[in-house]
This record gives structure tokens, C-alpha cells and sequence, in this order.
């Protein structure tokens, strides 16, 4: 049984259109509570809301009978609010059971001693898919664009890339080859301590031995002595401690290779560990070729034959050209920004490249905010054929040329309004630095699916919290009208005294 959320109050509970958020505040969870706060004051927002929502229960799920679930309403505010206050888990747990103002828009009295556990936490977030964040987020924007947008005004776009990364290590090929043969081991050992059968009962010894191999490998370099005989010992000694850290890890494989055949036969086994085991076996003997081919026969490695994480296989080696910064292992993730601050459409750039989703970018976000009218992009972005396909979708491209500009080209780069909103796209580094800031730094989820999860449960705290702030905002200047009020009426009635 689950609920989007609980109509029926309780004793002492406050409705969540009477909580009262201190104006003044500076801080990032007052902003997203107004800002989730002013969806759900609206009706009629908060019903397509609360309709997209409902379709995370699987069809067939009884409403009112079963164990309850989690609402979804506190689903989205804590998921919300991890991604926008940059918080992990436990620190979501803590302040869902602890911070007043959070327990309140969540439903809680004040009295009600309801903690959540951490898993439960886990498991709820997790329900929220990308495509759901995606349509939640296209009403809060329409709902910010009703409160600061005129009536004829259009939205002009400002599009650029940022590097996300996964949560992996440096990828050397003596650390990818550790980590597979490491989890095959333990995986093995795991099943065969299940079942009663033997060969693995050592498999910690097992591990640290080829963990001090590793170890061994890892810290030996090469001489930098001028005797070239000195360096030849050296590189043999390299040649040699390589040989004998893929030979074990060989060893290994072929072990478990031979009782995996064994495990087949048990019907009780589920397939999917085999095929856990099997996977990571995979990239092991990968590996041990591209080690072979690269210490003992001298061959490079192509760039597209290497793997950068064999827990994150999405993970890419992102070399963006930064001062400081010689490459990034992640996801690129593109944005679209309009003159209101608000994030009108990401996407998640798996093995693309900037040239390679303009269109689409500007194609998705007209599709979704017909009032957008112009875009600004990187020179990144550029290519003739592209340029072309833009001016189709939208009114004005701001895409400089890269490479030597004709007299036509420099004409047009150096009209007015193109150098108005060229120097207007500066200001999507903010929104870029605004979600690195605030949890999009770094991506902890597992997988191709958190991963784009966890961007789309950012951009979608990213824009309630620009909305909230634009609440927070009027409900300030409102305020400072009934003081300026207050303190005129005191001063005439002062005055009033002091005349009688």
C-alpha cells in the first residue's frame, strides 16, 4: 500500500500551507521547501504533480490494503534535497529525523516519534526514474516562468557541457586487473561456501597474494640511471614482476573458471551470479592481454580498446582542456539555462560529443518551452551543417565560427545583438558551478541508471530551489512593505500624542 500523500492530519500535525519559512535565510533547505512548498499551495500544479508521481506504484498495487510504504511526496523532498544540499544518505536520515521544518513538510508532529531507516531511504530514492524527474521539472519551470516571466517575453537559451564524475579510481590496467580477479574470487567463494563445495576456502589468502604482487608492480619503476645496463636489469625486473602478477591471476581464473562449470549444474543457483562472475572474468583476461601487449611486447594501447572502471563501465576519460585539470573520469552532462536561471533540458552524453547533441538539445528544449526563441552555444558546438539545423529550430543561433571568419561571417559575429548574447553566455558557468556546488560534482550511485537518476534528481532540486528563492524573494520585499508600514503608523501616532 503506498500513498502520494496523507490528506487526513493528524493531532497537532501543521498544514504545509501554513508553515512559516524565515525569509532572511541565506541557507539552500529553507529555499527548496518554498520552493516544494509553493508546488503543492497550488492546486492545480500540485495535481499534475502529484499524477506524475503515481505512476512510480506498479500498476496492479492495492492503494489501500498491504503494508504501507513510504509517501511519495517525502520520497521526492528527501531525494530532492540530498541532490541540492550535496548530502549522502545518512545525512539525509539524520535530518529526516531530526530537522523540524523538514519532519513538518513531511507530515510529522511534533510529538510523532517516526525515524526512517537508512534502506528505506535507499529504496524509496531509487524508485524515482529520470523520465518522471524529467516531466516534474517541466512543471516547476512553467511554474517559475508564470511568476517572473512577462506575458510576451521569450526565453533565451544559454547551452553548455560539464564533466560529471563516476565514483571510481584511476584506472591503471594492473588496478583493473586486481579489482576483477579480486571480485571474481570473492564472488566464487562466496557461492561455494553456499553450497558445500570446496577449492575456496583459502580465498583471503588467495586475495592477499595477488594483492602483494599488485602492491609490488604498482611501486617499481623504471631506472633513470645513464648506465644502459643498469636500465636493461631494471626493465627486465618490470618484465618480469608483470609475468608473474598476470601468471596467478591466471591461475585464478582457470580455477574458477573450472567451478563455474561445476555450479551450472545446480538448479537452485540463480544464473545472474554465474553471470556476474563471468563478467568480471571478462575484464580480467582483457586486461592481462593489454598488459602483455603493453610491458612485454612494447605495443600502445588504442584509446578505444581501454576501459576507465569495471564497477562503472560507463565511466569515459574526459580531457576538457581545463587549466589544472588534465582529465576527468565521468559523463559529460549538457544544459540548457534560460535568462531566468531556471535548467529548461539536460542531456546525459553518453559517448557524445558537444557537436554531437546541439540539435538535439535545442529540438528537445523547443519542444518543451515553445517560447524559447534563441541559444547560445561554445564554439565546441560548431560545425556549418549544424549551424544550418539550428536557425531552422530556433529564431537567432549564437554559435561562433571556429577557424578564419569571411567578411559575411565577421559582419554577422560582430552585430550587436550577437555580441550581446555572446557575452550573455558566460553566465551559464554559474548554473554550471551552481550544481557542481550543490552535488553534481561527483556521482556515488551505482550504474548507468543512478547515474542519470542522480543528474535529474539535481537539475530538478536545482530549479525548485531557484523557484523557492523567487518565493522567498517576494514574500521578503512583502514583509519589508508591512514594516516600513508599521513604522510609519508608529511614528504619525507618536506624533499625533505629542501635538495633543
Amino acid at each position: 500500500m503506498r500513498k502520494t500523500i496523507n490528506w487526513q492530519l493528524k493531532i497537532n500535525e501543521q498544514n504545509i500551507s501554513k508553515i512559516k519559512f524565515d525569509p532572511r535565510s541565506r541557507d539552500e533547505i529553507p529555499k527548496l521547501l518554498m520552493g516544494l512548498q509553493y508546488i503543492y499551495c497550488n492546486h492545480e500544479i500540485r495535481e499534475q504533480v502529484f499524477d506524475i508521481l503515481e505512476r512510480v506504484i506498479p500498476e496492479g498495487t492495492d492503494s489501500k490494503n498491504g503494508r504501507p510504504g513510504m509517501d511519495l511526496w517525502k520520497v521526492l523532498i528527501l531525494g530532492t534535497l540530498r541532490l541540492n544540499c550535496n548530502w549522502d544518505y545518512d545525512k539525509v536520515k539524520e535530518i529526516a529525523d531530526n530537522h523540524f521544518k523538514v519532519r513538518e513538510m513531511m507530515g510529522h508532529c511534533g510529538f510523532e516519534n517516526r525515524y526512517y531507516p537508512l534502506q528505506t531511504i535507499k529504496d524509496n530514492v531509487s524508485l524515482l526514474t529520470p523520465e518522471i524527474l524529467d516531466e516534474i521539472n517541466q512543471i516547476v519551470v512553467k511554474a517559475g516562468h508564470n511568476l517572473v516571466k512577462k506575458n510576451e517575453e521569450g526565453l533565451s537559451g544559454k547551452c553548455d557541457s560539464l564533466p560529471v564524475e563516476t565514483n571510481v579510481c584511476f584506472p591503471t590496467d594492473i588496478r583493473l586487473l586486481f579489482d576483477s580477479v579480486r571480485k571474481v574470487i570473492t564472488l566464487i567463494a562466496i557461492i561455494c561456501s553456499e553450497y558445500g563445495i570446496g577449492g575456496w576456502r583459502q580465498s583471503h589468502d588467495n586475495i592477499m597474494k595477488i594483492k602483494r604482487l599488485f602492491n609490488y608492480v604498482r611501486c617499481i619503476r623504471h631506472s633513470t640511471s645513464k648506465d644502459e645496463k643498469k636500465k636493461a636489469e631494471r626493465k627486465g625486473e618490470i618484465i618480469a614482476a608483470h609475468a608473474e602478477f598476470i601468471g596467478l591471476a591466471r591461475e585464478y581464473l582457470g580455477k574458477a573458471k573450472l567451478t563455474s562449470e561445476l555450479l551450472i549444474n545446480i538448479s537452485s543457483l540463480k544464473k545472474d551470479k554465474l553471470s556476474e562472475i563471468a563478467n568480471y572474468a571478462n575484464h580480467a583476461e582483457r586486461q592481462i592481454d593489454q598488459i602483455e601487449r603493453r610491458v612485454i611486447r612494447g605495443e600502445k594501447i588504442p584509446h578505444s580498446e581501454k576501459v576507465f572502471s569495471i564497477f562503472e563501465e560507463h565511466t569515459e576519460w574526459i580531457c576538457k582542456g581545463k587549466s589544472g585539470i588534465s582529465q576527468e573520469l565521468g559523463i559529460n552532462v549538457c544544459i540548457i539555462e534560460d535568462q531566468h536561471r531556471f535548467i529548461l533540458h539536460h542531456h546525459v552524453m553518453k559517448n557524445e560529443a558537444d557537436s554531437e547533441v546541439a540539435i538535439l538539445m535545442a529540438s528537445e528544449a523547443k519542444r518543451k518551452f515553445p517560447d524559447l526563441v534563441s541559444c547560445s552555444f561554445d564554439k565546441g558546438f560548431y560545425s556549418k551543417i549544424i549551424k544550418v539545423e539550428l536557425e531552422k529550430i530556433l529564431g537567432v543561433v549564437i554559435l561562433p565560427k571556429k577557424g578564419k571568419l569571411s567578411e559575411e561571417e565577421k559582419e554577422t559575429e560582430n552585430s550587436e545583438e550577437f555580441v550581446r548574447l555572446r557575452h550573455e553566455h558566460s553566465a551559464v558557468e554559474s548554473a554550471i558551478n551552481a550544481l557542481e556546488n550543490h552535488g553534481l560534482d561527483r556521482c556515488p550511485d551505482h550504474g548507468i541508471e543512478g547515474f542519470e537518476r542522480y543528474v535529474a534528481l539535481a537539475i530538478l532540486g536545482r530549479n525548485l530551489q531557484v523557484l523557492g528563492n523567487i518565493v522567498q524573494q517576494k514574500e521578503f520585499e512583502r514583509m519589508k512593505r508591512k514594516e516600513k508600514y508599521r513604522k510609519t503608523w508608529d511614528e504619525n501616532r507618536n506624533s499625533d500624542r505629542f501635538a495633543a
